[in-house]
């Protein structure tokens, strides 16, 4: 039978209690459905990825398209699927508020909100603006069994402050975010001290190029992969079709999974 929505959003707060699990990304209800059957214990949208599917840069698609995504992925599967959601799609923590009911409603068991709002030059919200946005995020979500990430951006967006991080980190904690996150964090030093600085709250770091056990024996609790999984499936289309552009052979079809291994997936999927 397959999992309800109580179920999903029960075994993903089971999760984060304990241990440490990679929670992958995919782009599309296809790639959600392989990686369940690899038997990962729960996925996690990529806004770049579903943005590529579409034929756009990240962060330039809208509200409205990213919640019918998220309401697909989540309808695919029987595990739990956390939303990658951008800044929350607006910027007064009211609006925050409003649109991230509107994806607690599409099925997920958790979400995630920056501080970015996507201005190179002025990245990130202003502290207190930033902790307004957590708490009216938060307030959203109550009674709903979803739960908060809270993401500062500043590694990503070449304000690469750790002291700052853990500020903001710190105050995300406290204004209710159940789960911490920094992406962009590459030493091992610098995931400990926001381990440290949060706990007993649990952190989620994007793949830094360490191991699982690594990141465990740091205290990290959740890994996340962003596109790196679709930058793959795209490397390896566009090795091949370059091939054919270039010099009219086809190799790399050598290299892509067999049609009757991808047809079989499927139809087991169906059958559940």
């Amino acid at each position: 039978m397959p999992a309800t929505l109580a179920d999903k959003r029960a075994a993903f707060a089971d999760l984060h209690k304990a241990g440490c699990f990679v929670i992958p990304n995919p782009w599309d209800v296809g790639s959600a459905v392989a990686l369940q059957s690899l038997g990962f214990k729960a996925i996690a949208s990529t806004s770049a990825g579903f943005a590529w599917s579409r034929g756009r840069p990240d962060y330039r698609v809208e509200r409205d398209e990213v919640l019918a995504h998220l309401t697909a992925l989540a309808a695919a599967v029987d595990i739990p699927l956390n939303a990658d959601f951008e800044n929350g799609f607006a910027h007064d923590p009211a609006s925050v508020a409003e649109n991230v009911a509107l994806a607690a409603k599409a099925g997920v068991a958790g979400l995630s909100v920056e501080d970015s709002k996507g201005d190179a030059a002025d990245p990130l919200y202003a502290f207190d603006l930033a902790v307004e946005r957590i708490t009216a995020a938060k307030a959203a979500l109550a009674g709903t069994g979803v739960l908060l990430t809270a993401r500062t951006e500043g590694f990503l967006w070449g304000r690469p402050d750790m002291d700052e991080t853990l500020r903001r980190m710190t105050a995300f904690a406290e204004a209710g975010a159940d789960v911490l996150y920094a992406p962009g964090l590459r030493q091992e030093e610098q995931i400990a001290q926001l381990v440290r600085a949060v706990a007993p709250k649990p952190v989620n770091v994007l793949t830094p190029g360490m191991s699982v056990a690594t990141l465990a024996d740091l205290g990290v609790r959740r890994i996340s992969v962003g596109g790196s999984l679709a930058r793959t499936a795209w490397g390896g289309f566009l090795k091949a079709a370059r091939e054919i552009a270039e010099t009219g052979t086809f190799d790399a079809f050598a290299q892509g999974a067999p049609g009757g291994e991808l047809n079989k997936l499927f139809a087991e999927h169906l059958r559940r």
